[in-house]
């Protein structure tokens, strides 16, 4: 019975460990990135389509939006764990950060542009630098993926949320976004995804570095308004929605402009 019990135990906690390591992973939650994923499909040309369905073996990229967060913590791509965020703390800018060896959400989405556009992949590895590149451009526009790197992007950023403790991470996860409307990917990307040509135009000016920029300088705001044991609830989610809005539009607009370009 103890060395039941004591397996058991070894068990619950290599899971348990897994899940309480993981939150400096996840970004916007399922909603957000499969949200982002729909907005960029409405989006893709016919050719852009076409291939992707091909290499993706006829599943949509929405259907991978969060593989990654999850491959991140096998052995096989233990590789990816930092390409899911850029952290820089207070006393650098984004310009002179310092450069994590081990890869960031920035270098990881040039990386599967450029892999993508070399025309040398295998039909596998063409699958997997999609997988990849449709779940990191999520996680650059969610701003805390571009928080300090001394709180880990606001994990150590503690407040409190309907009562609740919960960290700044988590509530830019999911937080703002599941207390600001109760709706499907599907009717998020419907709702959000209502631009004029014009204005689509000016979103996907850029490239993915200004993208980053632009994620860390909000990311910059929400820490200013956002002190160390604050009390939130409905006000800060009303105040906050339309940026979360905001970020989730533009992720999936962007993306749907890089695959169009990979495949023109």
């Amino acid at each position: 019975m103890n060395q039941r019990f004591s397996t058991f135990f070894k068990s619950f906690c290599i899971v348990a460990g897994l899940i309480f390591c993981s939150v400096d992973l996840f970004a916007w939650g399922a909603t957000g990135h499969e949200t982002t994923c729909a907005i960029a499909e409405r989006h893709l040309t016919r050719k852009a389509k076409r291939h992707i369905s091909k290499a993706l073996d006829g599943k949509s990229i929405v259907y991978w939006a969060t593989w990654m967060d999850n491959a991140s913590h096998t052995p096989e791509f233990a590789y990816t764990s930092t390409w899911h965020y850029a952290n820089i703390d207070e006393n650098e800018t984004f310009e002179t950060a310092a450069v994590e060896p081990k890869g960031d959400v920035l270098r990881a989405v040039e990386d599967q542009i450029a892999l993508l556009k070399s025309g040398k992949l295998t039909k596998d590895e063409e699958a997997l630098a999609l997988k990849m590149l449709v779940h990191f451009v999520g996680d650059m526009h969610c701003p805390m993926h571009m928080g300090h790197k001394s709180d880990k992007g606001g994990n150590r950023w503690q407040l409190q949320f309907f009562n609740q403790g919960k960290n700044l991470h988590s509530i830019w996860d999911s937080g703002v976004i599941d207390n600001a409307h109760k709706w499907s990917f599907d009717e998020w990307a419907s709702q959000l995804d209502r631009v004029s040509r014009k204005e689509m135009a000016e979103i996907v000016k850029g490239t993915p570095r200004d993208w980053g920029k632009e994620t860390y300088l909000i990311a910059g705001q929400i820490y200013a308004s956002t002190p160390v044991g604050s009390k939130l609830s409905y006000d800060y989610v009303n105040e906050w929605a339309p940026v979360a809005e905001q970020q989730l539009l533009r992720a999936g607009l962007r993306l749907a402009y890089i695959l169009n370009d990979i495949y023109r």
